[in-house]
């Protein structure tokens, strides 16, 4: 997973591109949060690209649906233009992380850039749910929710094992930049963090 991954859309000589994948944009203080990893991404020699609109402002007329559909086509062109992907994966409205961050995500590991996410609690996934719900090991020694039956995904990870093993878990957005911009070679990835 280490490699170095250049995007064809990029000028020479033009800093690496890095899309701020993750819930953020959903927050009253959105700006200023991007404002801030823009700023981060600049000390490690980066440019940050937070999601787009897709053009759509407050005078747009069209339907829910067309600006659904303008905002997602904006995302993926800004993704696929990016040249790796920082995600913040912390649990958004429940256990697990918003779901379209993790999409994000995955399209971008299917397109071969680097990804790293941050915002992850320390322990594994399973011991989160056994936090909240109630949860034994079945005969077979699988644990599962003892009111649904339901199997908790195991073996150690943080997150679903999907975007854990895909990806590369770091404790911050600064610490998620400073490995990124090394994958990428940007000029700023020898600044300490």
């Amino acid at each position: 997973m280490e490699q170095k991954a250049a995007s064809p859309h990029r000028p020479p000589g033009t800093p690496p591109r890095v899309y701020l994948a993750g819930p953020d944009i959903f927050f009253r203080d959105s700006a200023a949060i991007y404002e801030r990893l823009k700023a981060a991404c600049a000390q490690y020699g980066l440019q940050g690209v937070e999601p787009s609109d897709g053009g759509v402002h407050k005078g747009f007329e069209g339907s829910e649906a067309e600006r659904a559909r303008r905002i997602y086509e904006g995302n993926i062109a800004l993704i696929r233009s990016a040249d790796g992907l920082i995600a913040n994966l912390a649990a958004f409205r429940g256990l697990e992380p918003d779901s379209g961050t993790v999409f994000e995500v995955g399209f971008a590991v299917a397109l071969g850039k680097p990804v790293v996410v941050y915002g992850v609690p320390e322990e594994s996934y399973a011991s989160r749910v056994c936090a909240v719900r109630d949860c034994a090991p079945d005969a077979d020694g699988v644990l599962r929710e003892r009111g649904s039956g339901v199997m908790v995904e195991g073996l150690g990870q943080r997150l679903n094992l999907m975007v854990g093993c895909s990806t590369t878990i770091e404790a911050s957005a600064q610490a998620a930049l400073a490995r990124l911009a090394q994958r990428l070679g940007a000029a700023g990835s020898a600044c300490a963090h």
